[in-house]
């Protein structure tokens, strides 16, 4: 059986110019924000707003994907509003339209999530998730060291051009666009009578839904719960005094470590469990939090951006997968986009929270929190009942 087929390239090439584009800006975005005299509490409620207006739209647009049996459309149209967003973003400087645009690319990703991993989910059997999730991963994450790259070498020559940044951008969101019309729905796909998905159908997805579903996202939104948006790592290096360029360059490293992992790690999860090293990830990821609250040098933080991204190379595809393998396909895209919504709620309260917390405490106790949290979340993981899934390739779970 071909693992990596036609479709999984495709889908994994449009990851990775839509990523160029976004993580051109990713690094950039806290601070440009800055440079406009935003608070970070106010950057923490802008980008915790952005992942509610994402998640609650993955909800809906998966559940409307598994209702009309297609998920295609829903790619091309995601693809589309994030390469348009961020060209807006830098129109005009002002608070609501800053709002306005950055949702709009989140709204983008929102509408294709749930509809791409299910695509991706129904080219491949359970004993193969992993490695298909971690490979698309890969080349999602290739971007990320891409246009961060790219970022900074335009900021070297033209320094503090933030505006023309934005709209750049623009050029590898085209070339995502053109490749998503290579993807085609499967002619074998389930057609169901369309109907417009109501909030209750979420509701009675979650009620109906297989205990290990359920098991496995309460634990999964538990952890997104103190799980913060990662632009605070990126201001807690600037914080330690590090220029800008130092700051792109750690994440820059930290993404290239998650591509690099990202497959390998799938590969491996396929043979012993998933949860095992989704469980392994957890435990790193409190190492790393615990670790930037008492340090400040750049070596240090080197090392701790180097393991955070084997930290999400470890969980971010695997969590999917193994979301995958706990429900049947024609309700995958509703799966994956009720828990990405609710875990898009979680990081809004996250964010908002982290960004109270460094503006009324300090950056430390941030970290020294979310650390000593999310053992709690690995003692749950470890503790919860292992479920055996009912296909081939039972020891995923």
């Amino acid at each position: 059986m071909k693992v990596i087929t036609r479709t999984i390239w495709i889908l994994s090439l449009v990851s990775l110019f839509t990523d160029i584009a976004s993580e051109m800006l990713y690094p950039v975005i806290p601070v440009y924000l800055k440079s406009l005299n935003y608070s970070v509490l106010l950057i923490g409620v802008l980008e915790g707003f952005a992942e509610v207006v994402s998640g609650l739209s993955k909800g809906y647009f998966g559940n409307l994907s598994d209702k009309l049996g297609r998920r295609a459309p829903f790619v091309r149209l995601g693809y589309a509003m994030s390469a348009l967003s961020k060209p807006l973003m830098a129109m005009f400087t002002n608070p609501a339209w800053i709002f306005t645009s950055r949702s709009m690319d989140r709204l983008g990703k929102g509408v294709r999530t749930a509809a791409r991993d299910a695509m991706l989910s129904d080219e491949t059997t359970p004993e193969h998730k992993g490695k298909v999730f971690g490979f698309h991963r890969s080349f999602d994450t290739l971007g990320a060291v891409i246009g961060p790259l790219a970022a900074l070498v335009y900021l070297y020559f033209f320094p503090g051009d933030y505006v023309t940044l934005f709209y750049i951008t623009f050029i590898p969101g085209i070339v995502s666009i053109s490749f998503t019309f290579l993807i085609k729905d499967k002619s074998t796909a389930v057609r169901a009578t369309p109907t417009r998905p109501r909030f209750r159908d979420f509701i009675a997805f979650w009620k109906d839904s297989p205990d290990a579903y359920k098991r496995l996202v309460k634990g999964l939104l538990l952890f997104a719960l103190i799980n913060s948006s990662d632009m605070f790592l990126i201001l807690r290096v600037k914080a330690a005094g590090l220029s800008d360029t130092a700051a792109i360059g750690v994440y820059i490293f930290y993404n290239l470590v998650y591509a690099a992992f990202s497959y390998p790690l799938g590969r491996l999860g396929d043979r012993i469990g998933l949860k095992k090293i989704f469980v392994s990830g957890l435990v790193v990821f409190a190492l790393i939090y615990l670790g930037m609250a008492v340090t400040s040098n750049l070596y240090v933080f080197m090392l701790l951006f180097f393991v955070y991204g084997i930290y999400t190379a470890a969980t971010d595809g695997i969590s999917k997968a193994w979301i995958s393998n706990t429900v049947s396909k024609k309700e995958t895209g509703t799966a994956i986009g009720t828990y990405t919504g609710f875990q898009s709620i979680c990081s809004f309260f996250a964010s908002s929270l982290a960004g109270l917390i460094w503006f009324a405490i300090g950056d430390q106790v941030l970290f020294l929190a979310t650390g000593i949290l999310a053992l709690a979340v690995v003692a749950y993981f470890i503790f919860m009942k292992n479920d055996r899934i009912l296909t081939s390739g039972n020891k995923n779970m």
